[in-house]
């Protein structure tokens, strides 16, 4: 039986495992800290509850030895947020995997950064794929159930040249996986770099006054919040547009994914409408604080390196620059120098041309 190791317990991580072992795989579960698993471990399975069905899913392991975890996979998926991907690349590394890897999600730059941290050590990248986001819409309770409101129909895969393997895995565990040319592609149809930005920091006043204490994709989604999205949104498609892809926009990619239901006819009002419409994303809350990731990864991790691939690019985005200021006060220097900038990603002083030969398969 094919053995796929499951790297995070999050809402992704979990729902990954649930899925995966209902679809006939043997899931091996592993989680960097002791405390996350320990219930999961106790009770050998996972309490989950939405599109995936309401029930107890036993995984066939759970560990938090990464080692062990990796020793005994065919394939790794990694169900982690982006300032998490450091750290475990480092790891990998040292480990000598050479295990095809399927980042679930990417978001921006995952494989940039996997290729430079394994450079940094001499070492060969393995075949590895991302995702631009994640394939579920999860959150986990207070009882460690997973709730999963909703299932991406598409998501984008890309990989480096040599990566191909990965994508093909991609595709088989996760049917929504769209090959797309290259990372480029997969990185910038990242839809939270554009989706969190503008309402965690234009609405950080009532996020600190309330502790997030109202819908995020209902309540905060107001008129003014969706015209600096959607500006962001075009800068966006406008640095695509510079390495030669032309991407969705950021209403029609939701839609691809399953999170907007309906897209309304383009006029005033038409992106925050679509966004307030979409099922899967209604009762998500905002942020209690400037400690949740919309902000402490969607900002240096999301914007961070969309900043970095515009400069190469020579593109000029003034609203994502003005975000990730504003989040530098508001966050500390420190928080946003710890975010994927062009060192990170390996491309400090490269060109265009130079970005895209790295990329593009023969």
């Amino acid at each position: 039986m094919t053995r796929v190791a499951v790297l995070g317990a999050g809402g992704g991580g979990l729902s990954a495992a649930v899925e995966l072992t209902r679809a006939g795989y043997d899931v091996v579960l592993w989680n960097r800290r002791a405390a996350t698993m320990a219930a999961y471990r106790e009770a050998g399975e996972i309490a989950h509850e939405g599109v995936l069905g309401t029930g107890r899913t036993p995984v066939a392991a759970m560990t938090t030895d990464l080692a062990v975890a990796a020793a005994a996979a065919d394939v790794l998926v990694v169900c982690l947020p982006s300032l998490a991907h450091g750290a475990l690349f480092d790891d990998l590394a040292e480990l000598g995997v050479r295990l095809p890897v399927v980042m679930n999600p990417g978001h921006t730059g995952a494989a940039l950064h996997a290729r430079q941290v394994w450079a940094s050590r001499g070492a060969d990248l393995p075949p590895l794929a991302e995702l631009s986001t994640l394939t579920y819409v999860a959150r986990v309770a207070e009882d460690g159930t997973v709730r999963t409101t909703g299932r991406a129909r598409v998501v984008r895969a890309g990989c480096l040249p040599g990566g191909e393997e990965a994508v093909g895995w991609a595709r088989r565990l996760f049917p929504a996986a769209d090959p797309v040319p290259d990372v480029l592609a997969s990185s910038l149809s990242n839809v939270n770099l554009v989706l969190h930005p503008p309402g965690a920091v234009l609405g950080l006043a009532w996020v600190e006054a309330t502790g997030g204490a109202f819908t995020f994709y209902g309540d905060a989604m107001t008129d003014g919040v969706a015209a600096v999205m959607g500006a962001l949104d075009l800068e966006r498609r406008a640095v695509a547009s510079a390495y030669g892809h032309t991407l969705p926009s950021l209403v029609d990619e939701m839609a691809a994914i399953g999170t907007v239901d309906a897209v309304p006819p383009e006029g005033p009002g038409a992106l925050a409408a679509a966004i307030k419409g979409g099922a899967a994303n209604s009762s998500i809350l905002a942020p209690s604080s400037t400690l949740h990731r919309y902000y402490r990864e969607d900002l240096p991790f999301g914007l961070g390196p969309l900043v970095a691939l515009a400069g190469v690019a020579g593109s000029d985005v003034p609203v994502a620059r003005s975000l990730l200021q504003l989040g530098s006060v508001v966050l500390g220097e420190e928080a946003m120098r710890a975010g994927l900038n062009q060192d990170r990603l390996g491309v400090r002083g490269w060109g265009r041309d130079e970005l895209l030969a790295s990329v593009r398969h023969p």
